[in-house]
């Protein structure tokens, strides 16, 4: 049998080997926290390498995902499906083993890290979807869902402020079954931290709600599996393990500096290492004896055995429930819910309300719901304004976990992150909405949505100068064309309540990424339609009205602008002039229509075009061209009431018709 340190050092071995070949990479992370991850994953890490989605693995999150050759090097050791070669591909063109995890590319890796504080994120919500599903489907003598959330991160995720957010939250929770393990090492890029970070961890923590276990010796397996046990038996709060560890530990001339931090350490100073660590194998070598003591493909499918056998007597004893958890496992929406839904749009046509978009986002939420049990919502503090709560909403708390909302606080770019997590782990398609402005304090976490293509639906409210008095910090202008130049987002800006519930319909239908929904404070008009036009709703973009023939002109619209275009179209054509009026809710999904399709919505003879968006304006050019012009915004906003916001910048059907006949 290897002795721990021997098991720590292969870890070591091949992070050092892979930063070096790679010529770019972080060895230090890596180094210090070998013996941490030794005792994690052969102690008490309960996975499956032959079958890396097992649904009741506990997750790993490595939150300092620079240290990325730590977590390659702990599945290639375990028996995932990453080789000896995958590691010396390590930072290369398609290689499994990029130089941060990225979700999808490296079987094992449960979330993309990187951007400082997000990992640590995701596991909130690895371990907020854990309880919640745990509460909704465990029943007495059959504990099906049960399992735990670790997370390493370092000094820079500390730092971060979504820490705070998540962490604060994960305590009101009461995550127990989330570990995290803070690599103390007092290195960060620029040097020892203590010039720009002395918090106090231990009573920031403490004041979170969290079990805190201080001073814990990070390469000291007895201490770090003695406090691993205490977190484990604490099942009423979350555990902050504090590590205290040397980086790059190992290396003669660069441990405990800045210098192993984010660069290789050379061939002379590997030399060195190895023969430090009495590791004496050649690059990318470790010992049979040493890959069988950590194989655990073994162990792996004891456990998934033993799994099935309870959850075979939970179909037994709990048929319904068991079908109902298996589905929302598989990410399957109900068998007749696109139909039942097509049938709600069909009312909702039929009903023609004249109503605030964000009121219609409400009625299709409260219309799908019922039928989607695996919805988990929530709102930054402003559930009243955004409307995301629904007749059968139920908060989840501490001591019960089994309601469908979540209350996030004023944590924009938490709720975000803590969405994406929840994605991740399975059982849920989560939802979470604030103001559209306040996008921009959760960018990033919607970018890391967009990068894993996971199916986290965002609710922005409040969508332009529309909401009125509370003036230019309040009101988006930008943040719509960002969200539309985001790969693998889709934006939904709806006209009415029609619309709404289509984009609704999309988002919960779509597995392939994140959706963005853009609703208005302001009453919008109903449209009316034929069928086929609510049909073409969902090609993101459609002739809402046209004309006898050939149009001289075309007004685009989206949102509460698609109004204002139908009543210029009428004006116009009260002065002799053709216009076709297109609603263009997603403009990505537009753009991937056939060339048919989009030739007969926006044909190209026709190119006296006209844009209207209450939002940055130069996004359009790309539907208008050089002869067409745009009735946007180039400013911010201003305080005052919606109306006259909409005639001061250029709103009104006068503005709208005279750019029309400019480009005639």
């Amino acid at each position: 049998m290897s002795s721990r340190r021997e098991l720590a050092n292969a870890i070591r071995a091949l992070s050092m080997d892979a930063v070096q070949k790679a010529k770019s990479g972080h060895p230090g992370a890596p180094m210090g926290m070998a013996d941490i991850a030794e005792v994690l994953w052969n102690d008490f890490m309960k996975h499956n390498p032959t079958n890396p989605q097992w649904f009741d693995r506990d997750r790993f999150v490595l939150s300092n995902g620079h240290g990325s050759m730590l977590i390659y090097s702990l599945l290639h050791l375990t028996g995932y499906d990453v080789s000896i070669d995958d590691l010396k591909n390590f930072r290369q063109l398609h290689s499994k083993t990029a130089g941060h995890p990225e979700y999808g590319y490296c079987p094992g890796v449960e979330t993309t890290t990187g951007p400082l504080g997000q990992g640590i994120s995701n596991a909130v919500g690895f371990a907020v979807a854990e309880k919640t599903l745990a509460a909704q489907f465990n029943r007495e003598g059959h504990e099906i869902i049960n399992h735990f959330t670790y997370a390493f991160l370092g000094d820079g995720c500390m730092m971060e402020g979504i820490s705070h957010e998540v962490c604060s939250l994960a305590g009101t929770l009461g995550l127990g079954k989330l570990i995290a393990f803070w690599d103390d090492n007092g290195i960060s890029i620029d040097g020892e931290v203590e010039g720009w970070y002395t918090d106090d961890n231990v009573k920031r923590f403490e004041s979170y709600g969290w079990q805190v276990i201080p001073n814990i010796d990070g390469h000291n397996p007895d201490q770090i599996r003695a406090a691993i046990e205490q977190a484990q038996a604490n099942t009423e709060q979350p555990t902050l393990i504090c590590c205290k560890t040397i980086i790059g530990f190992g290396s003669p001339n660069k441990e405990g500096k800045e210098d192993c931090h984010g660069a290789p350490l050379g061939d002379d100073e590997i030399a060195l290492t190895r023969e430090r660590l009495g590791w004496n194998h050649g690059a990318f070598e470790v010992p049979e004896d040493i890959y069988a003591d950590w194989d655990a493909k073994n162990a792996g499918s004891v456990s998934e055995n033993e799994w099935n056998e309870r959850l075979a007597a939970y179909r037994a004893a709990h048929p319904e429930l068991a079908a109902e958890l298996l589905r929302r496992i598989s990410g399957d929406l109900p068998a007749d819910f696109s139909e039942k839904a097509d049938a709600w749009i069909a009312e909702v046509a039929e009903k023609g309300e004249t109503i605030a978009s964000r009121k219609a986002s409400q009625n299709a939420i409260n219309a799908y719901a019922p039928m989607l049990p695996e919805l988990l919502g929530g709102s930054a503090d402003l559930a009243g304004s955004n409307l995301t709560l629904w007749s059968g909403a139920k908060g989840i708390s501490k001591d019960d976990a089994s309601g469908n909302y979540l209350f996030y606080g004023v944590r924009e770019f938490g709720m975000s992150a803590i969405m994406n997590g929840i994605a991740l782990h399975g059982g849920f398609v989560p939802y979470g909405a604030t103001f559209l402005v306040f996008m921009e304090y959760a960018r990033n976490a919607l970018r890391m949505a967009a990068l894993m293509k996971q199916q986290a639906i965002h609710v922005y409210t409040h969508d332009s100068i529309g909401l009125g008095e509370d003036g230019p910090t309040h009101q988006p202008v930008e943040q719509v064309a960002n969200l539309r130049h985001t790969p693998n987002m889709s934006t939904w800006r709806p006209c009415d309540a029609v619309e709404s519930a289509v984009a609704w319909k999309a988002a919960l239908e779509r597995k392939d990424g994140p959706t963005a929904m853009v609703f208005s404070r302001q009453g919008l008009p109903h449209q009316a339609r034929s069928a086929e036009q609510i049909a073409n709703i969902q090609r993101g973009g459609y002739i809402l009205q046209d004309t006898d023939g050939q149009p001289d002109a075309i007004l685009i619209a989206t949102g509460s602008e698609v109004g204002l275009a139908m009543d210029a179209a009428k004006a116009l054509a009260a002065d002799g002039i053709k216009a076709r009026v297109v609603s263009m809710p997603e403009t990505g999904l537009f753009d991937k229509q056939d060339a048919a399709y989009r030739e007969s919505v926006l044909p190209a003879a026709v190119t006296a075009r006209v844009a209207v968006e209450a939002l940055q304006a130069d996004f359009w050019y790309k539907y208008v061209g050089l002869n067409g012009a745009i009735v946007g915004m180039t400013t911010f906003g201003e305080s005052a009431p919606a109306g006259e916001l909409f005639k001061h910048f250029g709103f009104t059907v006068d503005n709208v018709v005279d750019t029309v006949k400019s480009v005639l």
